[in-house]
């Protein structure tokens, strides 16, 4: 474990020295720029001037009146504001983008060609640019013209039809905006790949997904089910389609996630509950029985676990190499101590909302940590700042101000 004298003062993650202009809103997009800037990139986020990222208006909840969704997904962010409308504000992007390495964008299919700032014109421009486009579902097909929300991905998906209590039950979508997220992370991993590329071969490249392929790469399991079957799964609550018993199970005081799916853990976990005759059981004495059998064997084990409290269920079957544990709430798992041990929960200084917390990086680099050393931007926050980085004078700087192509803070 990292002591706070390891803590790296500015990001030195292994993207170090890539160069990101973010042309996203929302989630998606800001959750592929939030993933690299974590990892040591420069990601300079583009907001339009006056009202910036809709995330902004996001309110309540708010921090000092600063919308906690927005600070959320635009830490360790540069931020600048353009009007793109105009042709000053065309030109300082454009000069951003002449040393960029990435650009993110998640606008509707034609957005980027109206301002003239498409793949084909931009590699003119640039040839190395990695041009990173996140959509409802994808830049080809009959549907790339659709405007995409995570909702509509995860029915289309196909994730909405096996998740709920089962098939008569009214559909029911993943809380988290999965799809969305998903779709970040894919982008990140795609940029980071054309990035290794680029350092080859010196070109950049398309990268092109979707909060529609986002949705479909989490049906791993009901994909193999349904080409083997010819049968569409079906919702299962908690539990898993290939292997029981892998679900909540009901305890005195509430609810314990079992991990006794394979036969040696299924074994053990007899021994712990004191129920070692139902391996006799034909009904249960296979994963196959089990599955077949899942009402009855969830039927047995809860009259047994509703003997102890969830704590106690964790400890004795976590002491006997069985994977278990609670359901926590948000809050609960913010205040856990492997959470807390692994950074997952941070402390960042905000200009305006003073000390906010914010999640940490899910992935650790031993050799070359990242950090997050940055709070999300105030509107424009570094406009000028970038500005001059990029070669343009005070002078220029004031101009664009007056004109209204560039704010500042």
């Amino acid at each position: 474990m990292h002591t706070d004298r390891d803590k790296p003062t500015k990001n030195s993650g292994p993207l170090s020295g890539m160069k990101v202009v973010e042309l996203a809103h929302i989630m998606a997009g800001p959750a592929c720029g939030l993933l690299l800037a974590d990892m040591g990139a420069d990601v300079i986020k583009v907001e339009k001037t006056g009202s910036g990222d809709d995330s902004r208006r996001f309110l309540p909840p708010d921090i000092q009146g600063e919308s906690a969704a927005y600070m959320m997904m635009n830490r360790n962010k540069r931020g600048i504001a353009l009007d793109l409308k105009q042709t000053d504000g065309k030109r300082v992007l454009k000069k951003l983008l002449e040393n960029a390495d990435v650009v993110i964008e998640n606008y509707r299919h034609d957005t980027m060609a109206r301002l003239g700032l498409d793949y084909d014109t931009l590699r003119t421009l640039n040839p190395g640019l990695i041009y990173c486009e996140i959509s409802g579902f994808g830049r080809t097909g009959p549907y790339r013209e659709r405007g995409g929300f995570d909702l509509i991905a995860q029915g289309m998906s196909g994730l909405m039809s096996v998740t709920g209590e089962g098939p008569d039950r009214p559909p029911v979508k993943a809380g988290p905006p999965i799809t969305d997220i998903t779709a970040g992370i894919l982008a990140a991993m795609g940029v980071s790949a054309a990035y290794a590329s680029k350092l080859q071969t010196g070109l950049g490249q398309r990268v092109d997904t979707s909060l529609f392929e986002a949705g479909i790469t989490h049906t791993f399991w009901q994909s193999a089910i349904g080409f083997a079957t010819g049968v569409a799964p079906q919702p299962l609550g908690s539990a898993h389609p290939l292997n029981a018993p892998y679900q909540a199970i009901a305890t005195l005081d509430g609810w314990v996630n079992l991990g006794a799916a394979n036969q040696a853990n299924w074994e053990r976990m007899l021994k712990v509950i004191d129920a070692t005759h139902l391996n006799e059981d034909e009904r249960f004495a296979s994963n196959a029985a089990r599955m077949q059998h899942r009402s009855e064997l969830v039927a047995e084990l809860e009259t047994r676990f509703r003997q102890r409290k969830t704590e106690q269920w964790v400890s004795l079957l976590n002491q006997a190499g069985i994977p278990a544990g609670p359901i926590l709430d948000i809050l609960q798992m913010h205040q856990d101590p492997q959470t807390i041990a692994r950074e997952m929960v941070v402390d960042v200084e905000h200009p305006r909302a003073g000390t906010v917390k914010s999640l940490g990086t899910p992935v650790k680099f031993h050799g070359t940590p990242g950090c997050i050393h940055r709070a999300a931007p105030l509107l424009g926050q570094h406009s000028r700042e970038v500005l001059l980085e990029a070669g343009f004078t005070d002078e220029d700087i004031e101009g664009f101000v007056a004109g209204g192509a560039v704010q500042t803070a």
